[in-house]
């Protein structure tokens, strides 16, 4: 197994830990922690704070999410969501001929939340679905607001699960 290492990237989206194994980056949580350096890792924040700043769209870097092979598939779809766009877990599913609930286990293990972009992907009707990353929907909602892709009908806590 070859060294992680870690380094802190401060956005305009809050602090963020990112970790590099090999050649690659293999996860992001929010929070900070090491600054190590290394190109990849310099990389990697220049692309996330471009992200945070909105001048970056795509992020292109070295991947290697470790999962079991339907959540690799998941997070493969996932690439594929443009930017200001969302795909509900219902037409993930579809593509990759599973179920919603699978996809969404696959969107709650996702280590590299924000460049593999979880957030993109909601439930249907009127609900934006759950998040792990950060503070859950909070930061859920605030990526897409950042995107622009927060239509009005999706709100925090809809009607129907209101008490």
């Amino acid at each position: 197994m070859s060294t992680r290492l870690e380094a802190t990237v401060e956005t305009a989206l809050g602090a963020f830990r990112v970790w590099q194994a090999g050649e690659a980056i293999i996860a992001l949580t929010w929070g900070q922690g090491e600054k190590a350096g290394t190109p990849l890792l310099a990389e990697a924040a220049r692309q996330l704070i471009a992200y945070g700043e909105g001048r970056l769209k795509t992020f292109d870097l070295p991947l290697a999410p470790r999962g079991p092979t339907f959540h690799q598939a998941v997070w493969r779809e996932m690439l594929d969501i443009p930017y200001g766009k969302t795909r509900t877990y219902g037409e993930l599913a579809q593509r990759l001929d599973g179920i919603a609930r699978a996809v969404g286990t696959a969107c709650g293990a996702n280590p590299i939340p924000i460049i593999i972009p979880c957030h993109r992907v909601v439930a249907g009707g009127d609900s934006l679905g759950g998040f792990s990353g950060g503070q859950g929907v909070v930061d859920k909602r605030r990526l897409l607001v950042h995107e622009g892709a927060l239509a009005e009908q999706f709100e925090l806590f809809p009607a129907s699960t209101r008490t």
